[in-house]
């Protein structure tokens, strides 16, 4: 697997050369859009609208990442007929009353800062303000693990030490010292075009680093389930869902809860193509709870009633018994 990133995890005085590697893997199934008669292609042209339409646009080191990756692979986007040869861009006519076709090389950015009033921004522009790709992970501080709610982690990578590079002893001596003090280390970089915030942490015999959301990133969570009316609970439904949580307690086991529709999907792939798909875990779904106070507690006791016959079943008989 090819590292996103190369550089240093610095902390003090200590600095070891690491690289960085993504630490999970999207199966979501992808689908090509296709001609249902001819089974071929539909591919996508870049268009000027009739009017102005209301779009979501794209982050600015979106943006300049896909300019990036345009220029790595010398721009695959097939000729439009808006270009002359050599990928010249010929004159065109726009009476503003029809779709033109627009080459990616001429695109700028627009930025809406009132209804219908947007700053364009060049490539050119945009590049002067980039942030430089950083060559080192500085840790500027070290907090508790649980003091940061999981809200705020984005995605995962593996720091894994330089081979070669005597990086072993030191990457080796911060993870077990990150293990002890029950603490991770906060830091910053810039990953391809955009400034990251960080958090490197032990993890299985290994350093890891999640990338965090800044602060004014996320949302106020009360403001989004703002409750009508004061809630008052009592406590025999407490007791009752507390004694419900102890019966299903267990240990986390993440291969115990499988992506059922990814395997639907995959199961009639395989029926069209007669091969057999994946197998994966099949996860029941929950019944919902009752609309009102007594519903509620009646669904709560058939949970724990349901709790304790699944806990007496898989318990192993008492080999100290005598048969009856």
């Amino acid at each position: 697997m090819r590292s996103v990133w190369s550089g240093h995890l610095a902390f003090g005085l200590v600095s070891i050369p690491v690289r960085l590697y993504p630490a999970t893997e999207a199966k979501d199934v992808r689908f090509h859009l296709v001609d249902p008669a001819t089974g071929r292609r539909v591919r996508y042209r870049r268009v000027v609208g009739r009017q102005p339409e209301p779009a979501e646009g794209a982050a600015a080191d979106e943006l300049l990442e896909d300019d990036d990756a345009a220029a790595a692979a010398g721009s695959h986007d097939t000729p439009s007929s808006g270009e002359g040869p050599h990928g010249a861009v010929a004159p065109r006519a726009d009476d503003g009353a029809s779709e033109v076709e627009v080459a990616f090389k001429e695109l700028a950015r627009g930025y809406e800062v009132e209804p219908g009033e947007q700053v364009i921004l060049t490539r050119e522009e945009l590049a002067r303000v980039r942030p430089q790709r950083s060559r080192t992970i500085e840790i500027e501080d070290f907090v508790e693990l649980t003091s940061i709610d999981p809200v705020y982690f984005e995605k995962s990578y593996v720091v894994a030490p330089e081979a070669g590079g005597g990086s072993d002893k030191p990457y080796v001596l911060l993870m077990r010292t990150l293990e002890r003090a029950g603490r991770v280390g906060i830091g910053r970089f810039v990953l391809r075009t955009k400034p990251h915030l960080v958090a490197i942490r032990a993890r299985s015999g290994v350093l890891a680093l999640e990338t965090l959301f800044f602060g004014d990133e996320v949302r106020d969570l009360s403001a989004l389930a703002p409750m009508e009316a004061p809630v008052s609970i009592e406590d025999r439904e407490l007791r009752l869902a507390e004694e419900l949580v102890g019966m299903l307690a267990a240990d986390w086991d993440p291969s115990a809860y499988g992506d059922t529709y990814r395997q639907d999907l995959l199961s009639l792939i395989a029926t069209k193509t007669r091969r057999r798909a994946p197998e994966e875990t099949v996860v029941a779904g929950a019944t919902p709870p009752g609309s009102d106070a007594e519903a509620l507690m009646e669904a709560l006791r058939k949970s724990v009633e349901e709790a304790k016959r699944r806990t007496r079943s898989a318990r192993p008989p008492d080999p100290t018994s005598e048969a009856v």
